[in-house]
C-alpha cells in the first residue's frame, strides 16, 4: 500500500513565548543616580536577554522592568526586598562580570544573602584573622572601633541633640578607653556609653502630620527606649525610629560583609561581639564606627520633617514594620553606608597583617575599596564618601509632599496664614482695648482737636496753595519713607499711606512741615507763584 505524502515541515522552529495578561502595566525601571536599584513586590525577576541585565518588579498589575547593557548600565547595587522571585545563573554571571554586589532582604529587615565580588583569598591572612584573638593586637583594635563609635555618639548627642551633660559624660567614657587593656574592658565602657547616648534620645519627639494624628498609636510620637518591649532586644522595635534604624543597620550590615569578602577575610572570626551561631561577629565589629552616622542620618531628617503614617504598619503583636516604598526609598542610601565602611574594612585588614608580619609574612592586602594606594600614588587624594540620599519633606498638616524649607504645601499654606492673620487681628484689637491704649488714644485725640481749635487760614502762607500741594509737594513725598513722613507730622504710619497715594489730603496745617520736608522755603514758593 503506497505511503501518503508527509506534510513539509519548516526546518526553523519558532518557539512561542507566552505573553502576557493584558491588564498588566509595565512601566520602565531607570538606574537612579547613585547606582542603587531597589526590587520591591513579588515575582522578582532577575535574568538575562540577550546579553542584557534584566529587571522585574512590583505588586499585582503594576509592573516595572529594567533593562541594562555591559556597559554605560550605572548600577552598583542591586537589592531585593522580599523572597518571592526567580534570579537566574546566567545573572548572577552577569553581575560578577560587572563587579555590581546584589543583596537579598526579607521584608522585616534580615539579610538573605549578599553577593558580590570576591578577591583570592590569602590563607596566612585567614589564618592571622583566626588567631587574632590571642594577640596583644586584638585589644588595640578593639580600642580604636569603640573609641569611634563612642566619639560618633559624643558629637550626635552634643550638636544634633543639644544636650552638653550628656555629651561630657560620653566624652569620659570615651577618655576611660586609653587605659583599658582587655576586651571585657571596653565591652563594658561600650555598653555604659551605649547607656546615656540612647537615654539622651529618649524625649525625641516623633512628629506626623495632623491628618495622620487620629490614625497612629500614642507610642509612635516619641522614641522612648531603644530596647523592644515585644523581644526584650532592639529587633522588633514596636515605634517607626527604631525600625528605620533597624533596617539602615540592616544595608550597613550587608555591606559590611560584602567589604569584608571582598578583602578575602572571614566575616565569622570577630574580636568585639562573642562568638554565636546566628551572625558573623567580625561583621558587627566593623560596623560600630558607622553606627552613630545613621543614627545622625535619621535624627536629622525626623527633626527636619513629620513622618507619614502610610510608610508604616503595626503587626498584630505591636511590632511596627516599614511599607515597601519607604524600604526601596532608604535602600537607596546603600552607597553611602558601603563608602562609609571602606576604610574601616581596609585599616583592620592592614592592622591585621602588620600584627602577623612578626611570626610570618603576611602581604599587605591592596585598598582596592577605596583605591587609597592609587590615588597617593597619583598624587590626588581619595574621594570622600557622598552624602546619603535626601528623604522627602511633607506637610505637617496633610502629608503631602512639599520641596525642602517648606512646612505646608499651597493649600493648608493658605489655610495656615489665614489663621496666623486672625490670631494677629484678635491680638491687635485685644491690645487696643486695654486701658493704657485707651489713655494714650484719648490723649492723642485731644491734642489733636486742641492743633484744629489754635490753627488759623492766615497761618498758612500765600504761595502754598491747592495747586502747589498737588503739583509739587504730593509728588515729591514719594521720596520719602513712610517712617519718616509719620515722624515729621506725627501721624500714624496707615494715614501715611494714603496721603503719599492720593486718597487723601492733610489738614492744610500740615502743608508748611511737609514742604519743609520736600526743601521748599518760602522764598521758592514765592518764585514758583
Amino acid at each position: 500500500m503506497k505511503a501518503t505524502k508527509t506534510v513539509a515541515q519548516s526546518s526553523r522552529v519558532r518557539k512561542l513565548t507566552p505573553r502576557p495578561p493584558a491588564n498588566i502595566h509595565f512601566r520602565r525601571l531607570f538606574a537612579p543616580s547613585h547606582g542603587v536599584v531597589v526590587l520591591v513586590g513579588f515575582g522578582i525577576k532577575v535574568r538575562i536577554d540577550r546579553g542584557h541585565l534584566m529587571l522585574e518588579e512590583g505588586i499585582g498589575d503594576d509592573r516595572r522592568v529594567g533593562r541594562f547593557p555591559r556597559v554605560h548600565h550605572g548600577l552598583s547595587r542591586v537589592v531585593a526586598i522580599g523572597n518571592d522571585g526567580v534570579v537566574s545563573l546566567a545573572a548572577l554571571q552577569w553581575l560578577a562580570d560587572q563587579k555590581i554586589a546584589l543583596s537579598m532582604l526579607e521584608r522585616d529587615g534580615v539579610v538573605l544573602c549578599s553577593i558580590g565580588p570576591i578577591a583570592a583569598s590569602d590563607t596566612r591572612l585567614r589564618r592571622a584573622q583566626a588567631c587574632l584573638s590571642h594577640s596583644p593586637s586584638a585589644v588595640l583594635i578593639v580600642r580604636e572601633l569603640i573609641r569611634q563609635k563612642i566619639a560618633g555618639q559624643e558629637s550626635v548627642v552634643r550638636n544634633k541633640l543639644n544636650k552638653t551633660s550628656a555629651a561630657h559624660v560620653i566624652a569620659r567614657f570615651r577618655n576611660q578607653l586609653m587605659t583599658a587593656d582587655s576586651i571585657d574592658t571596653i565591652r563594658m565602657i561600650e555598653g555604659h556609653a551605649a547607656g546615656v547616648y540612647w537615654t539622651a534620645w529618649q524625649d525625641v519627639a516623633i512628629r506626623f502630620p495632623k491628618s495622620d494624628l487620629p490614625k497612629i498609636p500614642e507610642h509612635w510620637t516619641q522614641f522612648s527606649t531603644r530596647r523592644s518591649p515585644i523581644s526584650g532586644t532592639s529587633r522588633r522595635s514596636p515605634n517607626p525610629v527604631n525600625a528605620i534604624l533597624n533596617y539602615l543597620y540592616t544595608l550597613l550590615e550587608s555591606e559590611t560583609r560584602l567589604a569584608i569578602t571582598a578583602l578575602g577575610l572571614d566575616p565569622g572570626f570577630g574580636l568585639l561581639h562573642v562568638d554565636q551561631s546566628t551572625r558573623d561577629s567580625l561583621v558587627y565589629d566593623l560596623m560600630e564606627p558607622i553606627r552613630p552616622k545613621i543614627d545622625a542620618y535619621v535624627l536629622d531628617w525626623i527633626l527636619r520633617t513629620p513622618l507619614k503614617r502610610s510608610w508604616f504598619f503595626e503587626e498584630r503583636d505591636g511590632c511596627c514594620r516599614l511599607m515597601s516604598d519607604m524600604t526601596a526609598s532608604l535602600a537607596d542610601t546603600t552607597r553611602t553606608w558601603a563608602e562609609e565602611v571602606a576604610p574601616i574594612v581596609e585599616w583592620f585588614a592592614q592592622s591585621l597583617a602588620s600584627s602577623a608580619q612578626e611570626s610570618t609574612r603576611v602581604r599587605t592586602p591592596a585598598t582596592r575599596l577605596t583605591q587609597r594606594s592609587r590615588c597617593e600614588g597619583q598624587g590626588v587624594s581619595a574621594p570622600a564618601a557622598k552624602e546619603p540620599k535626601t528623604q522627602p519633606n511633607v506637610c505637617t498638616i496633610c502629608g503631602t509632599a512639599v520641596s525642602p524649607n517648606n512646612r505646608y504645601c499651597h493649600e493648608c499654606g493658605q489655610q495656615e496664614s489665614g489663621k496666623r492673620l486672625a490670631a494677629a487681628q484678635a491680638m491687635s484689637l485685644d491690645a487696643a482695648r486695654t486701658p493704657e491704649a485707651l489713655e494714650k488714644k484719648s490723649a492723642a485725640m485731644k491734642d489733636h482737636r486742641n492743633a484744629l481749635r489754635n490753627w488759623q487760614p492766615s497761618d498758612l502762607p500765600e504761595w502754598l496753595t491747592d495747586e502747589v500741594y498737588i503739583a509739587k509737594i504730593q509728588l515729591a513725598l514719594e521720596r520719602f519713607s513712610k517712617a519718616e513722613i509719620a515722624r515729621a507730622l506725627g501721624i500714624s504710619k496707615d494715614y501715611v499711606y494714603e496721603i503719599v497715594r492720593g486718597d487723601k489730603v492733610p489738614h492744610k496745617r500740615h502743608w508748611v512741615k511737609l514742604a519743609e520736608l520736600v526743601g521748599m522755603s518760602s522764598e521758592e514758593g514765592s518764585k514758583r507763584r
